[in-house]
């Protein structure tokens, strides 16, 4: 068995003194790990990094057997990467996630998301905006996707500003007054396409939407909690936030 496929690395491990098994996320072949002879070496390790794209050659003698990897980097970005607090902690937090995703169960519109998004993590002001537009695709791609495309009270389209912690379906402004105490809030660049960075309390009000179902309906029945990296996030964020000059207007 033998395949060629484009990747990113999301996370790896060493094996035995001087091998590693390498797990990437593959445009055609989903979530896959491989044997990387040599890759616990000094002189491969700043090349088998998370968030480094590459090009990889698997083989394996049966279609079940963990295989072997040949990997030429292709992008790599892991130092810019692992030198911010905030970036590392993305990176960690978003290979947890993936992790939840079936073995070689292939997402090709997911790595073109994660590709794009590692290329900007090293941004602050970008990375929660496509952190949580990320956890609301996870959510979609484990089965639990959101609808917020109409109201669920009104069937209007517009004004949606909150959500039901217990449907997962929007609400407009006005349908959801009497309750809104009880309702998560929709930051309006989750189901945009608006690319300038929102304010600080948007991204806590997303994270706030995405994390509650997160946990109550992927990490919660899985007897799991959230990854203890999101929480690092959040306050990596807030200290890069508090080093930034003040957005212009």
């Amino acid at each position: 068995m033998e395949w060629v496929d484009d990747g990113i690395i999301v996370g790896l491990r060493r094996h035995g003194e001087a091998n590693a098994i390498v797990e990437l996320l593959t445009v055609a072949h989903g979530r896959h790990l491989g044997l990387v002879r040599g890759g616990g070496s000094r002189r491969q390790a700043a090349a088998l990094q998370p968030g480094n794209s590459v090009r990889a050659s698997w083989r394996a003698r049966l279609d079940e057997h963990l295989g072997a990897f040949t990997l030429e980097v292709t992008r790599a970005r892991a130092g810019r990467l692992m030198g911010e607090a905030h970036s590392a902690f993305a990176l960690s937090h978003v290979g947890a996630l993936l992790r939840l995703l079936p073995e070689r169960d292939p997402h090709p519109g997911l790595h073109l998301i994660v590709e794009t998004m590692v290329e900007h993590l090293a941004e602050p002001r970008l990375t929660g905006m496509m952190v949580a537009r990320f956890e609301l695709m996870m959510l979609s791609e484990l089965g639990f996707g959101l609808d917020l495309s109409s109201c669920a009270a009104t069937g209007g389209r517009n004004d949606l500003l909150y959500v039901s912690p217990r449907t997962g379906r929007a609400v407009s402004r006005d349908a959801g007054e009497p309750w809104r105490d009880r309702l998560l809030g929709l930051p309006f660049f989750l189901i945009s396409e608006v690319a300038e960075p929102p304010p600080p309390e948007e991204i806590r009000t997303a994270f706030a939407l995405t994390g509650h179902f997160l946990a109550q309906r992927v990490f919660a029945p899985r007897g799991l909690t959230l990854p203890d990296a999101r929480q690092s996030l959040f306050t990596a964020l807030d200290r890069a936030a508090s080093r930034l000059p003040p957005a212009r207007l």
